[in-house]
């Protein structure tokens, strides 16, 4: 099912405080660091292809999918100029391609969305399959502690020029799971407001069970750092990134 429907028309300018050169910048950084030069590179979960845009311009080979035919058809409209890209409507947790790759990338807590134990290590070693022997697989995580603390059982509210929401939110303390119930009000000509609904979920995921089923489906190396910086993260660390080497 396509959580993302109306949402997708939207998405940009709700992530305008998001600066994905910054993000961009940041895997280049994590390249450099652990001495990879990656050519062919996977996105999962490119979404509107915010990130994709900055990779695609650098001149790597681009092979982005989304679940969210939506998503894509927004990423599309950025992403089409390039020669180097590849748009596909796949998903994380049984995507196949029968090439392999140098390496994977996926960011925006994407990996949250994948709610069962079972599902994410099967994603886990989809992504092992499709690397190169010492290719590079880079995702980050919203943390426990920000789904659990930060966003469970709050709601938020935010009043822009065309659009307002609400997002409430609901922590499920037996499964781990937080439930995001949005509510939109938008405007195209800032007279009639479209009302639109968005149901989502995310599995909130401690950093040893990460890091188990990261070796598990057979990752050699594995290192996590608070995101956007190679410090290791505390107690109220919101967003953790992944570095995991095949």
């Amino acid at each position: 099912m396509d959580i993302y429907n109306k949402f997708a028309s939207i998405y940009d300018e709700l992530m305008m405080d998001f600066n994905y050169e910054d993000w961009f910048n940041y895997i280049e950084d994590i390249f450099k660091k652990y001495n990879k030069t990656p050519r062919k590179i996977i996105e999962m979960a490119c979404g509107t292809g915010n990130l994709s845009y900055y990779l695609a311009r650098k001149g790597y080979n681009l092979t982005c999918f989304d679940l969210s035919e939506n998503m894509l058809s927004q990423a599309y409209g950025k992403l089409r100029k390039f020669k180097n890209v590849k748009l596909i409507k796949q998903n994380m947790i049984d995507f196949n391609f029968k090439e392999s790759f140098d390496s994977i990338i996926s960011i925006c807590d994407s990996i949250n969305y994948i709610t069962r134990k079972e599902d994410l290590l099967q994603t886990f070693k989809n992504v092992w399959n499709h690397l190169e022997d010492d290719g590079i697989f880079i995702f980050d995580i919203n943390s426990f502690y920000k789904l659990k603390y930060i966003i469970g059982n709050n709601t938020f509210v935010e009043d822009r020029e065309d659009v307002f929401y609400t997002w409430q939110n609901y922590y499920d303390e037996n499964k781990n799971i937080c439930e995001f119930y949005l509510t939109f009000f938008f405007s195209e000509d800032g007279e009639i407001y479209e009302r639109f609904d968005e149901e989502h979920k995310e599995r909130a995921y401690k950093l040893d069970e990460i890091v188990e089923l990261l070796k598990k489906a057979g990752f050699r190396d594995v290192d996590y750092f608070q995101a956007f910086q190679f410090e290791k993260p505390v107690e109220k660390t919101e967003r953790i990134n992944f570095v995991a080497i095949k």
